[in-house]
């Protein structure tokens, strides 16, 4: 399993044209940055073992230590030039169709930027629309603007779980000492695993969701606006509050306004800083569950953006 950069798929029908997304000026101000380590996926196609095993004890240090880790080796495409197009160009009645309901157990669909509720609630500033695999497989689930470009959503999507997140979980199973596609949903014989972590054969079949194009995660197209006058003070200066992912990994993409932060090691808040071209990788409940807390989920919060 070879790694390659994303392939767009060649258009077969003429679409709208969408405005470059131009990257805001990176924030400066912040001095105290989170040192996560940086890792390339390539590396686990290397012939020379002893390169393979430098990889793997750098991500073992990194899941120890941090939590969370930087991914290189992947292409972005235009996504953000998309989920630019989607939340300039969704309308009203989109807005009202597809609105989310998250007391039904997802996010899926439109977030407006008032809370976390299906009803109307304080503003935040957070605008999403977020694919599920229902969205995936019917259409009239998705905004009317966004159609002509499903066919690039799709297939990016299915290129982030079949080949980044399949080799990083096979990256995951070295680190614990599992068989290379066990958390991607290869399940092995108890004597065919080794000491000490045969325990965790036992928690699962599959680690790994695969119902549908993203499994039981979503992909997700979101939006920060500037909030002022109460509607800032009233969130004291930040956007979402500490918390822990649920799933399996989290994959987000770096964006040079500096907002998110984790909880390290030395018992503070760090900002993670910008690293163009990367994916930010956060290990979920799941998978803390699923290693029996070998692997652990560590804390993120969003502050208000800082933009200097």
């Amino acid at each position: 399993m070879t790694t390659a950069l994303f392939n767009p798929p060649s258009p077969s029908i003429s679409k709208p044209t969408v405005p470059k997304w131009i990257p805001p000026k990176t924030t400066e101000m912040v001095t105290d940055w989170a040192d996560l380590r940086t890792i390339d996926l390539s590396l686990l196609d290397s012939p020379d073992p002893a390169v393979v095993e430098e990889l793997v004890a750098t991500t073992k240090a990194a899941i120890k230590e941090d939590g969370f880790l930087f991914l290189t080796d992947y292409g972005l495409h235009r996504q953000f030039d998309l989920a630019q197009y989607l939340h300039s160009n969704i309308s009203q009645g989109d807005r009202e169709r597809l609105h989310w309901d998250p007391s039904k157990g997802t996010f899926a669909g439109f977030k407006p930027r008032l809370g976390w509720k299906k009803e109307a609630g304080a503003p935040d500033g957070i605008e999403q629309f977020n694919f599920y695999s229902p969205q995936f497989a019917d259409h009239e689930k998705v905004p009317t603007c966004i159609l002509p470009f499903m066919d690039e959503i799709t297939s990016f999507c299915d290129y982030l779980m079949n080949s980044v997140n399949r080799r990083l979980l096979k990256l995951l199973s070295k680190v614990l000492e599992l068989p290379d596609d066990y958390l991607w949903g290869l399940s092995l014989p108890l004597h065919l695993c080794r000491q000490p972590v045969q325990i965790l054969i036992r928690l699962a079949d599959n680690v790994q969701s695969h119902t549908g194009l993203v499994g039981e995660g979503y992909y997700r197209h979101a939006l920060f606006y500037p909030l002022e006058g109460e509607a800032k003070t009233a969130m004291k200066g930040i956007r979402m509050y500490g918390h822990t992912d649920y799933g399996t990994t989290t994959l987000l993409f770096s964006v040079p306004i500096t907002a998110l932060q984790i909880w390290t090691k030395d018992n503070k808040w760090k900002y993670v800083p910008y690293r163009p071209g990367a994916l930010v990788i956060n290990l979920g409940e799941t998978l803390e569950g699923s290693s029996r807390s070998l692997v652990v989920s560590d804390f993120e919060a969003q502050a208000d953006r800082l933009s200097k």
